[in-house]
């Protein structure tokens, strides 16, 4: 196995293999380049991220400054929105349903490193993939880590730190986040 088929594969890998590093560096170049459009250039943007990430539905809006590890491990669905400064490690996949926002700061990481301080220092990493349903709104500054599934209806409030899997239909908060209320629909 490529060390990129064992990155995607949620197993231990060399992050400075020379094919990971030059996508890498492309995910940077071309966000580079999306990050200083001007606010005039909506059919730019949205032919910029079309290229950046792995696939997306037809209505997608992100406001700059965004940042991704590697871009095409992101897949959102229709009607999708980020507000600024959101950056998404996707050394696996991060898939988002219909109608998914994301406020300002939000910071999502499939990427994590092993407890033990032998393998960490090895420079080896490893990640697990993140799940978002439909209708998901997660507030300003909340932080998802590796390996949640976040169920569909969705309110993640700002400053939440989301080390666990989200049920639908569920309001949550607080470090680590917990449920906060049912949502009644």
């Amino acid at each position: 196995m490529t060390e990129k088929e064992i990155m995607l594969a949620g197993e231990m890998y060399d992050p400075m293999d020379p094919v990971l590093t030059k996508e890498r560096k492309e995910a940077r170049r071309k966000v580079r380049i999306y990050n200083e459009t001007i606010e005039t250039d909506e059919k730019i943007r949205v032919a910029l991220l079309k290229d950046i990430l792995g696939s997306t539905g037809n209505n997608v809006y992100m406001e700059p400054t965004i940042r991704f590890d590697y871009g095409y491990n992101t897949h959102v669905g229709e009607n999708f929105f980020a507000n600024y400064d959101c950056t998404i490690l996707d050394v696996c996949e991060v898939r988002f349903g219909d109608n998914c926002m994301l406020a300002p700061g939000v910071q999502i990481y499939t990427a994590t490193h092993p407890i033990n301080p032998t393998e960490r220092n090895s420079g080896r990493e490893y990640a697990k993939p993140i799940t978002f349903g439909d209708n998901v709104w997660i507030g300003g500054s909340a932080v998802i880590n590796p390996g949640v599934n976040v169920g569909h209806n969705v309110v993640i409030a700002s400053g939440a730190v989301v080390t666990k899997d989200v049920p639908d239909n569920i309001v949550v908060g607080g470090n680590p986040a917990k449920i906060i209320k049912e949502i009644d629909l």
